[in-house]
């Protein structure tokens, strides 16, 4: 080295740094520290596609891309005017149908009020005011008196007020139809299914005193409602019980689920098209929860499509379980 000429040694300096400077460079890229490994690894990675899951502030939410859905029912032929008032977990709702000796049926008007009964507010005289407004209404549209019914769902049927307003109706001389939650399965399944979906689809109603999943010939399950956290479960809780029990649902009857009940309505409204019947849901991740109660449902919603894998809900703008009891009729 004493032998080389100062020019010679410059070089050989200049050689040993370019090569320490390539070799950080190269082991900088490959770890990603450099800009170019950062580029090339934000390339590569894939992004998240329709059917993997979006992770979000709350947790994981599905998202995915809904199948088309098309369908028309069939409308009645030669039918007769049914009518029901339904005591729900949060207010009066009256229903007419449109129905024939098939079944066939078409919702001619639906009516929908708040009693405060989940709130504990209804008096003796709220339920009678009520009532007699529901009937006069009915009977001017047409429907016999005779053909008019009465129910109290069996989310409203825990709340503490109930008996009371029960006893009120009999005292008017009213016969309340009481359902259990199976039951009310069953009736929703009976009017949001239809015929031509028995062996691919299944229901649910997600209402707020409880769910309920049914399918056929006789699946019927039965979980918190959207308002749930009244009763002091959390998000994980209640997503984990609805994984266990939406699990029962046959594989072969999760191609399409109709569902029903007030998230579901909530949902639906932002995306329906002019007055159509059927709309498709978009995917539980794709929604942003407004308040308590829609960011509760949404959490039912995510759990059922995620251990059923159905990527068709289809929300049912007419049916109800109320409609289901009058066409079991």
């Amino acid at each position: 080295m004493a032998r080389l000429t100062t020019f010679s040694r410059l070089l050989i300096t200049i050689a040993i740094v370019a090569g320490i400077f390539l070799g950080v460079k190269y082991v900088l890229k490959q770890t990603g520290m450099s800009p170019e490994g950062q580029a090339a690894q934000q390339t590569e990675a894939p992004a998240p596609d329709a059917g993997q899951e979006a992770r979000t502030e709350n947790g994981a939410t599905l998202t995915f891309s809904a199948p088309a859905f098309n369908y028309t029912s069939a409308p009645p032929v030669n039918g007769k005017l049914k009518g029901i008032v339904e005591l729900g977990a949060t207010g009066f709702n009256s229903f007419i149908i449109n129905v024939d000796a098939k079944k066939n049926w078409k919702l001619e008007k639906s009516e929908f009020g708040v009693s405060l009964v989940k709130e504990g507010l209804a008096t003796d005289e709220d339920v009678k005011t009520g009532l007699r407004r529901y009937i006069a209404d009915m009977v001017a549209f047409g429907v016999g008196a005779r053909d008019i019914h009465f129910m109290v769902s069996s989310g409203a049927r825990k709340e503490p007020i109930m008996p009371k307003i029960e006893a009120a109706l009999k005292a008017m001389g009213y016969v309340v139809n009481v359902v259990t939650p199976e039951q009310e399965g069953q009736y929703g399944l009976k009017a949001a299914l239809p015929a031509s979906f028995y062996k691919s689809g299944f229901m649910v109603d997600i209402g707020s005193g409880n769910t309920k999943i049914s399918w056929y010939p006789n699946g019927a399950i039965e979980l918190p409602g959207a308002k749930y956290y009244q009763n002091n479960l959390t998000a994980e809780q209640v997503a984990q019980e609805v994984k266990i029990k939406a699990a029962q649902v046959p594989q072969n009857l999760r191609q399409t689920c109709f569902i029903i009940g007030g998230v579901p309505y909530e949902l639906a409204k932002q995306t329906r098209k002019d007055k159509e019947r059927f709309t498709v849901l978009k995917a539980p991740g794709d929604y942003k929860a407004e308040g308590a109660k829609q960011q509760a449902g949404l959490n039912i919603y995510n759990a059922i499509a995620e251990t059923t894998g159905c990527k068709q809900f289809v929300f049912d703008w007419d049916a109800n379980f109320t409609i289901g009891f009058l066409l079991n009729l």
